[in-house]
């Protein structure tokens, strides 16, 4: 299958940074990204920024019917999947692949039951240093999409057909044989350093030194770690020096989406990261402490919205 029609859901650091992308290799009408009205409005008034240029993008509201994508990208949050996976309706058809770039374990699966296995592709997006303020987002690496099948012993015609088309519009990407592994290191790696750069109030310079920051970041990897034994997907420490060799490439001022959200006093991924860590832990009675006050850490902050908006 060739790839000539991509749609897009989700205009946070990911979708901005992979839609202007393509926007520069693929026709206006070829790429569509899906939105409400009001959603529409907006980044019409206000525009959308990309390394300080505009972006034009081609917008679908979820209700337009047309031709099916022959690719979707799924780039929102995980709290927002379910009200996407709705939305991009019309956006699937028998033939289209779905990648999602969501962090945690748990989105394809989701994708998969309502439209089934044969859609999706694992994928998980690492490297990239964005960071989105408003309605403009800047970035010094782009990183790569790793991507394969749940489980693939040779390439297969959806995974030949995404790589044909990335060579096309020179995006980097990696094809990777065991996507579950590659996804429990992004899921090792952002437990410590999404949540960690959110409590310690830095950015990726504050835990690429030595320090109590990062000493905390290790040892909530180090509790991943622990928990992937009793998976399908073990990892050890050869993967822990991968990831952390993945963040020293980072620019040092840039920062994590769960930094952001602190920043803009948004609600993040906590449950999807050491929440999700703490109930791993009770399923396969692992003891994770530090994840635990990890936890309670950012809880806290965000609890602190709540009574700002009440003052």
């Amino acid at each position: 299958m060739q790839i000539k029609k991509v749609a897009i859901i989700g205009l946070g650091a990911l979708g901005i940074m992979y839609a202007e992308h393509f926007s520069k290799y693929i026709p206006a009408d070829a790429l569509r990204i899906v939105a409400d009205r009001d959603r529409i409005k907006r980044y019409q008034d206000e525009g959308l920024y990309c390394n300080g240029e505009r972006c034009d993008f081609t917008f679908v509201t979820p209700d337009q019917q047309m031709e099916p994508a022959d690719l979707v990208l799924i780039t929102v949050k995980y709290n927002g999947l379910f009200q996407a996976l709705t939305a991009i309706a019309n956006q699937v058809g028998q033939d289209t692949i779905i990648m999602s770039a969501i962090n945690g374990i748990k989105s394809e699966q989701d994708i998969s039951r309502i439209y089934g296995k044969d859609n999706v592709l694992y994928c998980v997006a690492q490297g990239m240093d964005a960071v989105k303020e408003g309605n403009a987002l800047t970035f010094a690496n782009k990183g790569v999409l790793c991507f394969g099948e749940e489980r693939m012993d040779q390439l297969t015609e959806k995974v030949k057909s995404v790589a044909t088309f990335f060579d096309q519009v020179n995006l980097p990407y990696e094809i990777d044989f065991n996507m579950k592994k590659r996804q429990w290191g992004k899921f090792m790696l952002n437990v410590g350093v999404n949540q960690v750069v959110a409590v310690y109030q830095t950015n990726y310079g504050g835990i690429q030194v030595e320090g109590e920051a990062r000493d905390t970041m290790i040892a909530a990897m180090r509790e991943v770690i622990a928990l992937s034994q009793y998976t399908e997907a073990p990892l050890n420490e050869a993967d822990l020096s991968y990831w952390l060799n993945n963040l020293a490439s980072l620019h040092p001022e840039g920062k994590p989406s769960m930094r952001q959200d602190v920043e803009a006093k948004r609600y993040g991924e906590v449950d999807l990261f050491s929440g999700m860590v703490i109930e791993l832990g009770k399923q396969y009675r692992v003891n994770t402490p530090v994840n635990k006050r990890l936890y309670q850490q950012i809880k806290a902050i965000e609890r602190q919205y709540s009574q700002a908006i009440e003052i």
